[in-house]
């Protein structure tokens, strides 16, 4: 089938990867894509927000399929839109529709949707411009830290964690007043900090039923030891060894088959992927966050992980015959390091070029993210985060030493990761 999946990063790079290894696929077209999707499907010059334009692409290439990564198209209603048209109405969209991806797009919405369905949360209240003055007496009643989230799409780098009440207070003034996150700031949730430790859970559903997809542990923040700036994510580890049947049990009890029925019970239309942010705290799981989509970097730790069919998987949550999926996965840990371009997340250079990436072998992945090509063929650095580099063994030190020997091959000017990536998990417990 011909099948056209929208987004240009490590994530979209990771699906492009298990679609055309599928016997089902007969082209894969991305828009607007990156230099790795390039290697191995269709790039297409498209805006992922220009809805007119993907209709008339689908409808002019035979498109049997719609595979929506990021978030942005989905919070504005990509997937209504091609529902509502005549022509592409009968075409499965894999992403839910602009009310389920509420769930990302407005953090008071999805805590709302938690409260409602009983799903385990942090305690938190939601402020305005109007009632900042509520605010900030709200704030003098938090235990510290604090932690305050822009409601609306940030490109995950919205949340703030405040150590100080006075910190937490000119952070929220600057949020609410002066739209430190721009309009995503409007509305700032005042949240309960949770000590614990973070995994994320993914889960496919067709809004009826739901498969668990491998869990995986990520790094945020820039510095090592989890320090510095948050970013959109440093690195990530499939399995997540703390995350053990027991724990998992209660996560697919308390959180998964809670968020599953109050879809249904609401009339959320939702094909696609729920990316469940985690809180493992003293053994319990507390909801931080849903996103619409998958994660990334995870997803570049998490697919590798799914043996059986890919594409058959993602038909089945279109089409919502998720039931009839059988998902297998390997046996084997990946782990990601993510390579950025030296400046992240502030600001920093495009267009230098990139070396060593002929060098591919069997222990690892390299999933392009902010990369293009010249006129010359080159590989070069066009975003923040630039690759994703998933190294496969039978153990986290394995998968992690495949990793690294690998990243260590390929090189651009001022070219940063993290070397600490995983070291948490091989002294947890310890």
């Amino acid at each position: 089938m011909n099948i056209l999946l929208l987004g240009s990063g490590g994530r979209e790079h990771a699906f492009a990867y298990k679609i055309v290894n599928s016997p089902k696929c007969d082209q894969l077209f991305v828009a607007p894509g990156n230099a790795g999707t390039a290697a191995i499907a269709n790039n297409v010059a498209l805006s992922i927000t220009d809805f007119p334009a993907l209709k008339e692409f689908v409808l002019s290439n035979n498109i049997e399929m719609i595979v929506i990564g990021p978030e942005e198209p989905l919070v504005k209603g990509v997937a209504d839109y091609f529902a509502e048209q005549e022509e592409t109405k009968n075409i499965p969209v894999v992403g839910p529709k602009k009310l389920g991806a509420t769930l990302e797009g407005s953090k008071d919405f999805s805590k709302q949707f938690m409260q409602r369905n009983n799903v385990p949360t942090a305690a938190s209240a939601t402020f305005t411009k109007e009632t900042v003055e509520e605010g900030l007496q709200y704030l003098k009643s938090q235990n510290l830290p604090i932690v305050l989230k822009a409601d609306g799409l940030a490109a995950g780098k919205g949340v703030l964690i405040c150590e100080s009440l006075e910190d937490a207070e000119n952070s929220f003034k600057e949020m609410l007043l002066e739209s430190k996150f721009g309009a995503a700031s409007d509305m700032v949730v005042i949240e309960e900090f949770l000590k614990g430790i973070e995994l994320s859970v993914f889960v496919a559903t067709d809004g009826k039923g739901y498969k668990i997809l491998p869990e995986a542990k990520d790094y945020k923040r820039i510095g090592e030891k989890d320090t510095g700036l948050n970013t959109g994510g440093m690195g990530a580890v499939s399995p997540v060894p703390f995350a053990d049947d027991a724990f998992m049990q209660k996560v697919e009890d308390k959180v998964v088959k809670p968020t599953i029925a109050g879809l249904e019970k609401e009339n959320i239309d939702y094909k696609g992927f729920i990316f469940i942010g985690l809180m493992n705290t003293n053994g319990e799981p507390y909801v931080i966050e849903y996103n619409v989509r998958m994660g990334d970097p995870e997803t570049q730790a998490v697919l590798p992980r799914i043996k059986s069919d890919f594409v058959d998987l993602l038909l089945a949550i279109g089409t919502g015959n998720l039931s009839n999926y059988t998902l297998e996965l390997e046996d084997f840990t990946a782990t990601t390091v993510v390579m950025v371009a030296g400046g992240y997340p502030g600001s920093y250079p495009k267009g230098d070029k990139i070396s060593g990436l002929e060098n591919e072998n069997n222990s690892s992945l390299t999933f392009h993210a902010g990369t293009t090509n010249n006129e010359q063929g080159d590989v070069l650095t066009n975003g923040g985060r630039v690759m994703g580099i998933t190294g496969k063994g039978q153990s986290v030190e394995e998968a992690l030493s495949n990793a690294y020997s690998r990243v260590n091959e390929i090189t651009w000017k001022d070219v940063y990761f993290r070397k600490d990536i995983g070291q948490d998990i091989l002294n947890y417990g310890k």
